[in-house]
């Protein structure tokens, strides 16, 4: 069999890296003159101010109707997600915990203004009683030294666990949050902060990374962020939005809906108050096993240990 000859004159036309521009504009690069119609140009500017000719992408109020929720859910999870694999967040350690337990000596100021309030009024019970409130508060604000030193643990082992990265993760906000976050950066690492959009004005905590600190619309969202990546779900003190995240986690570990991971309830005497598992058990809305999803832990040390060990197999002390 006879091979075909090859054309050796054959021109070889190399593509172009970027498009020459045009020599003669094409027709609609330009307006139709009022030469050709007085009311052409009137015409124009009514078109292009029209609603409907601003790109979908860009038309802010089009974005925001109801029909068009499921790109807002789409774009909600994916820039976080994005911006997440582009700074190499493979794992997390999520903490929860109070936006009103600040750092001791703030604690101590808040309770020193109270006691100067309640003892200008005497009478004033409402005043006697966030004087009370107050030293509570003082009392757990050494949960903020307990998580800001979890995240020093954190910052300073990224690879302790197999699998990738280790970062801290949080709701973004002040108190318990920012301690952890707060932590991070004491030991020079990247930390992340999940803020949530609500009808008031609100500040992330300054100690988050800037590049991983999001605000969400979506709660959803948010949530399936926290639960992604986590190598560990860490409860500190808290009102209903940690009651809210930590019950969450419970029902999906319980239903084995997510694969289990370790849940640590910091201080275990506000805990056994705010959460009496024993109760639920006797009252048969609970299985005993669902009592053993998760352990308590007082300070940094236990809490990073227990998480360690859950990991290599062994039971948390």
């Amino acid at each position: 069999m006879v091979k075909p000859r090859r054309d050796r004159r054959t021109v070889r036309v190399r593509p172009a890296t970027r498009a020459p521009p045009r020599r003669v504009p094409l027709p609609q690069s330009r307006p139709k003159p009022a030469a050709e119609d007085v009311t052409a140009p009137a015409r124009v500017r009514r078109l292009l101010a029209s609603p409907s000719y601003v790109p979908a992408d860009e038309d802010v109020a089009f974005l925001r109707r109801p029909e068009t929720r499921g790109v807002r859910l789409q774009l909600d999870y994916f820039k976080a997600e994005d911006l997440l694999r582009a700074h190499r967040v493979e794992h997390t350690i999520v903490v929860f915990g109070s936006t009103r337990i600040p750092e001791p000596i703030a604690a101590r100021r808040r309770l020193e203004r109270a006691r100067a309030a309640a003892a200008a009024a005497p009478r004033d019970a409402r005043r006697r009683r966030a004087a009370e409130i107050a030293e509570r508060v003082v009392e757990k604000s050494r949960y903020y030294d307990v998580a800001r030193a979890l995240g020093r643990l954190v910052g300073r082992r990224p690879n302790a666990l197999a699998g990738g990265r280790l970062v801290v993760m949080t709701g973004g906000g002040p108190g318990i949050m920012e301690a952890a976050n707060r932590g991070a950066a004491d030991a020079g690492a990247e930390s992340v902060g999940l803020n949530i959009g609500l009808p008031h004005q609100q500040f992330p905590n300054p100690y988050v990374t800037p590049a991983l600190c999001f605000r969400f619309h979506y709660f959803a969202m948010r949530k399936l962020h926290f639960l992604q990546r986590a190598r560990a779900l860490v409860a500190f003190p808290g009102g209903y939005g940690t009651l809210d995240e930590l019950f969450e986690t419970l029902t999906l570990v319980q239903t084995r809906t997510i694969a289990p991971v370790p849940v640590v309830l910091v201080g275990e005497a506000y805990w056994r108050r705010a959460l009496d598992v024993r109760f639920l058990v006797d009252e048969g809305v609970i299985d005993p096993e669902d009592a053993e999803l998760f352990w308590y832990a007082e300070t940094a040390e236990e809490i990073w240990r227990g998480i360690i060990d859950w990991h290599r197999g062994r039971r948390p002390s």
